[in-house]
């Protein structure tokens, strides 16, 4: 069965996934197929190491926008170490943590299974994918380890067994906040739904036409849809018409046939729940106009249908400043959030660049037996054509903070804001 699920994800890559040219002969499926036949045929296959394989087997097409995951389930659960690093220099600071009680913000990790952390860059850098360290992502390599040396903020160094636990469920955040009379602090934790975002501006309505300074806080975003976003667009640019450049997001969608079943399943379903007139209307016509349209016909490009080019919002004359505050753990439609931001003359971009994951998007998903699910890009930017291959991934602020361990007990960002709207 595994072996199956395996060559049909195999085809999906080679032939579905929008990144299948750029990325043909990066990958080696037989040697993973080998591997997968040989534990099968010895019963030695569980799911969560078929997953791994799988997931090993993707790191070769270098695209953090591409997943493939154990569905869970009350039988199935997904589990990590119940905590949260960022690298500075040569050691992983506990930014965060959840169900891993011994270790605390602030502690850092000097080695695990006794390799030090600068020699596990090098070793994971498949995993990685990046050259700066505060933008790695240590999540999946910290699961292939058993023991970590840490040091405490007092300078004591001990060694724990590493646990794994059940993940914590994601709690999603969307707050406005009056930080003092003239400033309203916004989070957004994700654009998955226009309706929390919609309902926030709708209670604050009054405080945001009667408020100075807006800080929008989407240093953790977990992405979702661009059109989550429209109501807040207003707010963003100042009063009148404003003429918006997206062309850096022309695109090629590929429209071949198990995509376009996909794509069309998927917003079936969406459509089910959506109640908000122009939302359905919106997501019909990306169903019909691209998906059923264009079926079968590979890459097609949108951009003239979509008008990417010239779009426009009217603004508003309140909030005067607008900061944004942003992170690469921003990505998918944060990414295009902050970006949108930045051709604002109100608005000002401070932190750190986003994730940068929408070189490859609009994500389709194919699932096997209600247990396994990849997740994978039907669209390609035009811009790749164009940009260098070294080019720095995420969309850059326009006030660069570089994240420091003192980022853990002090939020020096929103302490540059405030000063940035002192100034102003």
């Amino acid at each position: 069965m595994h072996t199956k699920i395996f060559q049909e994800l195999v085809k999906i890559m080679h032939h579905d996934y929008a990144g299948y040219i750029d990325k043909k002969g990066w990958d080696n499926p037989n040697f993973y197929e080998t591997k997968i036949q040989e534990l099968e045929s010895r019963g030695e296959l569980t799911a969560a190491l078929f997953s791994e394989i799988v997931q090993d087997y993707l790191l070769d097409f270098k695209d953090p926008h591409l997943f493939f995951n154990i569905m869970e389930t009350d039988s199935q659960k997904e589990y990590d170490n119940g905590f949260k690093v960022r690298r500075y220099e040569d050691k992983l600071y506990v930014t965060s943590r959840t169900n891993e009680d011994r270790l605390n913000r602030g502690d850092a990790i000097l080695s695990l299974d006794e390799i030090p952390v600068l020699t596990l860059v090098d070793k994971h850098q498949r995993e990685l994918m990046e050259t700066k360290a505060e933008r790695e992502d240590w999540r999946k390599v910290i699961s292939h380890y058993n023991v970590a040396e840490v040091i405490n903020t007092k300078g004591e160094i001990r060694t724990i067994q590493l646990k794994k636990y059940e993940k914590a469920r994601y709690n999603a955040q969307h707050t406005i906040e009056r930080m003092d009379t003239n400033i309203l602090h916004m989070t957004l934790s994700d654009f998955w739904d226009h309706a929390p975002i919609d309902n926030l501006l709708e209670k604050h309505r009054e405080d945001l036409a009667n408020t100075k300074n807006l800080i929008i806080d989407v240093r953790l975003n977990l992405g979702g849809s661009d059109h989550s976003f429209n109501n807040l667009q207003k707010y963003l640019f100042p009063s009148g018409v404003n003429k918006i450049d997206l062309s850096y997001y022309n695109m090629k969608v590929n429209c071949t046939n198990t995509n376009a079943d996909l794509m069309i399943h998927s917003i079936e379903e969406e459509l089910e729940k959506m109640e908000d007139s122009e939302y359905r209307e919106e997501l019909k016509q990306w169903k019909e106009e691209t998906w059923e349209k264009h079926r079968g016909m590979g890459f097609v490009n949108l951009n003239k249908e979509n008008a990417m080019e010239e779009y426009e919002i009217t603004g508003l004359e309140v909030p005067e400043n607008v900061i944004v505050l942003a992170d690469n753990y921003c990505g998918s439609a944060g990414d295009i959030f902050v970006y949108l931001c930045k051709q604002s003359p109100k608005v000002t971009v401070l932190g750190r660049p986003t994730m940068g994951v929408n070189d490859y998007s609009n994500l389709a998903v194919m699932q096997w037996d209600d247990q396994f699910e990849l997740m994978y890009a039907t669209s390609r930017l035009d811009s790749l054509d164009t940009r260098e291959a070294d080019a720095e991934q995420g969309i850059k602020p326009d006030v660069y903070i570089p994240w420091t361990p003192e980022h853990i007990n002090k939020d020096l960002d929103i302490e540059e804001a405030m000063k940035l709207l002192q100034e102003k």
